[in-house]
């Protein structure tokens, strides 16, 4: 497939160079906002899958340089190769283009709707939406709380640890969907996503979270780090979990995936603290819709768990 990407000239870099250093490229022109923007969109895609510059590049079948143009606002990608970057980060070229609720009236009406409300507004559709649909909107109110507990965050922020303790604690199945989705697959996770591709790992994850809320009402779910990317799931989770966010420094998330041996999805990057700082940037937003949150780095284990433990019971109407 065509991987060009053009400078602002409409030539390529090295056609760039042929063309002489006289002209605007050659006095460093200002970059066009909408490119920047487009840009932008596109880092912070690629941070919220958790993907790095080189995978991310080799699954749009580009290079990373020409990836790296385009995020910095300086390529000015074909609509061909923007297809397949939005591919590669499982999103909507019209995501990646600013504008996702063109595809009919009610859309457009929708969005007038809803544009500029605050955080809170929207959170309340949300539910009432969810609510009318049939999906149980997100147990909003304390006593429709779902005994299915959900926790999620980055690897590394102690969903195995502490969701097994809590399980043990409330007498409830303890449910570690990364397991469950090997177990649908079966292979590895590395090997689904390496064999079929990260669209099949997340129908996988979708299917997994789908019969875990099927087969217990009672349950501790513990949550891949990456299952806030796929809106669809995430809902899902939200609608039929009491949800705990659990929350950690990214030091401490980094030592924690080191001592289990387990490097992805840094495995080949030279720059990983920064990765997984944006990683947990893009993500943050969509973590913070859980109903709680709990700090794991801010003490050790036992007191740790103390907190969650009292969050949940509370939170369940349970005997602390």
């Amino acid at each position: 497939m065509s991987s060009t990407i053009l400078h602002e000239s409409g030539l390529t870099p090295e056609a760039e160079l042929q063309h002489g250093s006289s002209g605007a490229a050659a006095n460093g022109p200002e970059k066009n906002p909408f490119l920047v923007s487009l840009g932008e969109r596109v880092r912070a895609q690629r941070a919220c899958r958790g993907l790095t510059r080189k995978a991310a590049a080799q699954a749009a079948g580009v290079s990373e340089r020409h990836l790296a143009n385009l995020e910095y606002g300086s390529g000015n990608a074909s609509i061909l190769v923007l297809q397949h970057v939005a591919e590669a980060l499982q999103c909507t070229l019209a995501g990646l283009l600013g504008d996702v609720t063109t595809s009919s009236p009610e859309w457009i009406l929708l969005r007038e709707l809803l544009e500029h409300r605050d955080e809170a507004t929207l959170r309340r559709v949300r539910i009432a939406v969810g609510e009318m649909l049939g999906t149980g909107g997100e147990n909003a109110a304390q006593a429709a709380r779902s005994p299915r507990v959900a926790l999620i965050g980055l690897r590394g922020a102690g969903k195995t640890t502490l969701g097994g303790m809590l399980a043990e604690d409330l007498d409830f199945p303890f449910v570690e969907l990364s397991r469950e989705i090997e177990k649908f697959a079966g292979c590895s996770i590395s090997e689904i996503q390496g064999l079929y591709g990260m669209n099949a790992y997340r129908r996988y994850e979708r299917r997994a979270l789908e019969e875990a809320i099927q087969i217990y009402p009672e349950a501790v779910i513990a949550t891949p780090g990456g299952l806030v990317s796929d809106p669809a799931t995430f809902n899902l989770l939200l609608a039929h979990c009491t949800t705990v966010w659990l929350q950690a420094e990214p030091e401490d998330h980094m030592e924690r995936v080191r001592a289990q041996g387990d490097f992805r999805p840094m495995a080949a990057s030279k720059e990983a603290m920064e990765d997984l700082r944006q990683i947990l940037a893009g993500r943050a937003a969509f973590y913070s819709k859980a109903e709680f949150s709990l700090d794991t780095s801010a003490q050790p284990l036992d007191a740790t768990f103390a907190g969650l433990r009292g969050l949940v019971r509370e939170a369940l109407r349970m005997p602390v």
